[in-house]
């Protein structure tokens, strides 16, 4: 049960230093794709630029894998 929250936590971390360097960079998060959509509705697909869409249908799901890995790791540090 450790070792999930240990990962759990990993990816978290991982995923809130990561929208912060997108909005940063000003490349959609899941949360400004979310408002897209209930505003403009099946129209904000057309709206969001190509970088938008591999951020969030490549990158982000990349680097939450990451996070998880980087977690599991740790875990393994500290427990053996």
């Amino acid at each position: 049960m450790l070792r999930i929250y240990i990962i759990g936590l990993t990816i978290l971390i991982i995923a809130i230093v990561a929208n912060a360097i997108i909005v940063k960079l000003g490349v959609n998060s899941w949360y400004d794709f979310i408002n897209l959509l209930t505003n403009e509705g099946a129209d904000a697909f057309k709206l969001i630029s190509l970088v938008n869409y591999l951020w969030l249908f490549i990158g982000y799901p990349l680097v939450l894998g990451c996070g998880y890995l980087i977690g599991d790791k740790l875990h393994y540090a500290i427990f053996g």
